[in-house]
């Protein structure tokens, strides 16, 4: 036993000792504090301790390091990259340094236009709402977003083959508001107040249908890509109501879920800037025509008889222009064919018809044009309508008077009801329906020829485009010197079976008539578009590189249209 506790001893002598010393130095400095006193010791201390702080800083102040970024080391790269705008980070963003120069200089003037709109929707809904809970009023006693206007670090924008537009910005926005509300129920009157807000937010903001009609889209569509981070200060009744424990994260992830539960992606929010179905003059009926017969026309040939066609077309309208067979050597010739056009605006849109003259060389002689204006027929009644042939339209041509014929039409005009109307209305992107007459088992297969990019051609670039499909051809006009063709024609296809297994060949072709040229047609591309996508999908927009072309390209529209 006397061994263990020697043993002990010599283990533990070292800090033994140590301890003794701790208590006698704490015995000295506790006696000399009740000696002066607690307070004056306290005092005593903190100038201590602020002399020896102010000693031991360093005397050495080093220069920054500045360096450029390809010579820094990977960690400090790491403590950098939050700090790098998203434009230099990705490439797909966009510097926006112009747009947050602008927001700058406009902000007080968007502040307050900002605030009276909002206004102008909150209290509409405010004083619907209040009486079912019993408050008398609620009123704003100021409403500003601040001095500080958001910032757009980047925006990143996509291209797509339809008619809209889509953008990403990012949204960075440290506010100092001043929302004061005040509540008075029961004869009590309480006050709220916002301010310090934070929001740093990634939408997709999405503008479709690109309308020709100022702005120049319909409606707008904002989605959240990711949960934002909503931070805000809080005052109820003039106290920090944040500064509670726990309420402050309680609410910011109560104001997050909700934000996120409505427009997360793909939830968005809509806004209406115009009615869809007149900014894009959306389908509003029928007109059928019945091209009958043709009387006494005039004679153009030699041999004292004529080879005549009609051609008919919608003015103002961007699809192709119809037209009847040829009638060889024949000045009272019968047709009996029927048309269909899609109106959009019966109270300004007319029927035009012109009679050519068909010639195997050279161009077509023109025998006559009339036009029936749509506001003169009555929906869902046939007309039966004999015009007469005129050489123009201008009414003061003494011309007109000369007898040029007659051509008997039959017309009806089938105004859509409002099931119909709304069912067009809904979305852009949708099929219609095949007209009546198509056969059953079969469809409407119709091919819209949108526009071309990078066409070149080596002697001339006056492109147009043909379609070769089950032995028909089509052609679209003529653009002169264009390498970046627009068309916007649409050719129809009547089909007794889906054609799963065909193709549609295209074309584009530059062609010149002045005279002596050597090469007065050159190819400028062409791509074999297989149609069974089509028949599966309904609709397909896509723009297809040419072959044998350097960097032409030619975007086409295909739909399959049935009768069910």
């Amino acid at each position: 036993m006397i061994c263990f506790f020697y043993c002990c001893y010599v283990l533990f002598a070292e800090d033994f000792e140590r301890e003794a010393e701790n208590i006698i130095v704490m015995g000295l400095i506790s006696s000399v504090l009740g000696f002066f006193g607690f307070g004056f010791g306290i005092v005593v201390g903190l100038v201590i301790g602020y002399f020896l702080f102010i000693y031991v800083l360093p005397t050495d102040v080093k220069h920054p390091d500045i360096r450029p970024l390809a010579e820094q080391d990977t960690e400090t790269l790491q403590k950098l990259l939050p700090e790098i705008p998203l434009w230099v980070k990705n490439p797909d963003f966009e510097r926006l340094d112009w747009l947050n120069k602008m927001v700058e200089l406009m902000w007080p003037y968007l502040d307050k236009a900002i605030c009276k709109t909002a206004k102008g929707i909150i209290d509409p809904i405010i004083a619907e709402q209040i009486p079912q809970y019993k408050i008398e009023s609620v009123d704003f006693l100021s409403f500003t977003l601040g001095t500080l206007p958001p910032t757009f670090p980047g925006m990143k924008v996509y291209i797509t083959e339809e008619k809209e537009l889509i953008m990403e910005p990012v949204i960075k926005w440290a506010a100092n508001p001043n929302i004061t509300v005040a509540v008075k129920a029961y004869g009590l009157k309480a006050t709220a107040q916002v301010i310090d807000l934070q929001i740093f937010a990634a939408p997709r903001i999405t503008l479709k249908p690109l309308v020709p009609t100022f702005p120049c889209f319909a409606n707008i569509y904002v989605s959240l890509m990711e949960k934002p981070h909503v931070d805000f200060g809080l005052k109820l009744l003039g106290a920090d109501a944040m500064s509670i424990p726990g309420l402050y994260r309680f609410v910011q992830e109560i104001v997050k879920d909700q934000v996120a539960n409505m427009y997360l992606w793909p939830k968005t929010l809509e806004v209406q800037i115009l009615d869809p179905s007149k900014a894009m003059k959306r389908p509003l009926g029928i007109l059928n025509v019945t091209v009958v017969k043709a009387i006494k026309l005039r004679k153009t040939d030699i041999l004292g008889l004529s080879d005549p066609y009609v051609k008919l077309k919608i003015v103002n309208d961007k699809p192709s222009t119809k037209k009847t067979t040829v009638k060889h050597k024949n000045l009272n010739p019968e047709w009996n064919q029927e048309f269909s056009f899609v109106i959009k605006d019966p109270e300004t849109q007319v029927l035009k018809f012109s009679v050519y003259d068909w010639d195997q060389v050279g161009s077509h002689e023109k025998m006559g044009v009339n036009i029936v204006p749509l506001k003169d027929l009555t929906p869902d009644e046939p007309k039966v309508l004999t015009l007469d042939l005129l050489k123009n339209l201008n009414p003061d041509d003494a011309h007109n008077e000369k007898s040029r014929g007659q051509l008997v039409l039959e017309v009806t005009y089938k105004a859509f009801n409002d099931e119909e109307l709304a069912n067009g209305a809904d979305e852009s992107n949708t099929v219609e329906k095949a007209p009546d007459g198509t056969p059953d088992g079969g469809g409407l297969l119709v091919v819209i020829v949108h526009e071309g990019q990078d066409l070149e051609g080596k002697h001339h670039t006056n492109p147009s485009v043909r379609m070769l499909f089950r032995g028909e051809e089509r052609r679209t006009k003529v653009l002169k010197k264009n390498r970046d063709p627009r068309w916007e024609e649409e050719f129809q296809f009547v089909l007794e079976e889906p054609p799963v297994n065909d193709r549609i060949h295209v074309e584009v072709v530059s062609t010149s008539k002045r005279m002596g040229l050597r090469h007065p047609k050159e190819a400028l591309g062409y791509v074999d578009i297989y149609l069974a996508d089509v028949i599966n999908n309904k609709r397909i927009n896509e723009r297809y590189h040419l072959i044998d072309s350097k960097n032409g390209r030619l975007q086409i529209e295909l739909q399959w249209r049935t009768a069910s």
